[in-house]
């Protein structure tokens, strides 16, 4: 079966989160990625554990399916030399060096290997970029998350700033990156040029402050932390029924609150309280009403509730730890969990791409490759003998 990406080649010259993330994406696609390694030590993700597994990190193998890799010592002549001809022979490179005198002093800088490979597209994923006060500094995706303004918004109101706790700027910088790869390689096919992408994770983190950045933008409205709570709808948080197992509700529109009150038979009461009249007189009175829903909710336990609330199309939902929301029947029915055969764990399992293609559907082919795992087959692919 062909997919989105048949033909493409990736050569990926990556370590950690964004850039494996952004590659796995395209090779989901149908991309041939080839992941390039230092000889003994690989990825330095391959080192972040426990857990691992087998002797692989738990963490390597969320991000590197469908690849292959080389093993090579750019700083030695001979390897430096196959990896010219890898990159010669791909349609686009990745790297995370954030030091634009290391990569010039290698060939691999974007001037350079645009030069030599005009059709090639060049993607660099830095923490600032290759312009700007903090281009060349070294970046982690707690960086960007403290300096995009992120942090001061997370956690509970009378409490400290928080780090979200997955690596939301990595996965946004590889998300980004990877629809601008997709996005040029389309426009390549009408100017037969690559182009250079100088993709930043602050750049992509500070994409995620949305309608809290337009509030200061345009209403000088700085924003705050909220902890659970949403700062322009209410209700819309967190809830405990009757057994303290918890569980979200949103009730967005005046539609949804009167049947949200029709639920909570509070017709008499809270339908007819002109604290709660609209929207905009919740928010001002959102500390009584809160208090209020609370006590109806005690007397009922959790499921109870969002039985009610499904037959009646109000949107909530529980609060699944990991291993409940990795079960759950519509993370199941939607074939969100992946399983490969791997040769030294026997299999694999992976969180699957989120991507629906109706023609070209997104493929697993490979699992995560041990180091260095394909090296003689690539060589011998460029007609050079290990």
């Amino acid at each position: 079966m062909k997919t989105i990406l048949d033909g493409i080649r990736v050569v990926e010259m990556t370590e950690a989160l964004a850039g494996p993330y952004c590659a796995m994406l395209l090779g989901d696609f149908g991309a041939d990625v080839i992941k390039v390694e230092r000889p003994g030590t690989g990825d330095q993700s391959r080192g972040w554990g426990p857990p691992f597994v087998g002797g692989e990190s738990a963490y390597f193998l969320a991000v590197n399916r469908n690849k292959r890799s080389i093993a090579l010592n750019y700083d030695d002549a001979r390897d430096s030399e196959i990896l010219q001809r890898l990159i010669a022979s791909a349609d686009v490179f990745l790297s995370n060096q954030p030091s634009l005198k290391s990569l010039q002093k290698r060939g691999l800088d974007p001037e350079t290997l645009r030069a030599k490979h005009p059709r090639l597209v060049y993607c660099s994923i830095t923490g600032y970029g290759f312009s700007g006060p903090k281009a060349g500094r070294p970046g982690y995706d707690i960086l960007a998350q403290a300096e995009s303004g992120m942090m001061s918004l997370t956690g509970e109101p009378d409490g400290g700033p928080m780090r979200y706790p997955i690596a939301i700027a990595d996965m946004t910088c590889g998300m980004y990156a990877a629809m601008g790869i997709l996005g040029t390689l389309f426009a390549r096919e009408k100017t037969g040029q690559g182009q250079f992408l100088d993709m930043a994770l602050f750049d992509s983190q500070l994409t995620w402050l949305a309608n809290a950045g337009s509030s200061y933008l345009n209403a000088n409205a700085e924003p705050r932390r909220w902890g659970n709570a949403h700062p322009n709808i209410v209700p819309y948080q967190v809830f405990r029924g009757r057994d303290q197992k918890y569980f979200v509700i949103g009730v967005g529109t005046e539609a949804l609150w009167k049947k949200f009150v029709e639920v909570l038979q509070a017709q008499v009461t809270l339908g007819n309280d002109e604290r709660f009249a609209s929207n905009a007189v919740r928010i001002e009175h959102r500390v009584e009403l809160i208090s209020l829903l609370q006590q109806h909710f005690d007397s009922e336990p959790r499921d109870a509730w969002l039985a009610k609330f499904a037959e009646a199309g109000i949107p909530a939902a529980p609060i699944n730890g990991a291993p409940e929301a990795l079960r759950d029947q519509q993370a199941v029915a939607r074939g969100m969990i992946v399983q490969i055969e791997h040769p030294a764990l026997r299999e694999v399992r992976s969180i699957a791409n989120p991507v629906k293609f109706s023609d070209m559907p997104v493929s697993y082919r490979l699992p995560p490759p041990m180091l260095g795992e394909h090296t003689a087959e690539i060589m011998g692919s460029l007609g050079i003998n290990s």
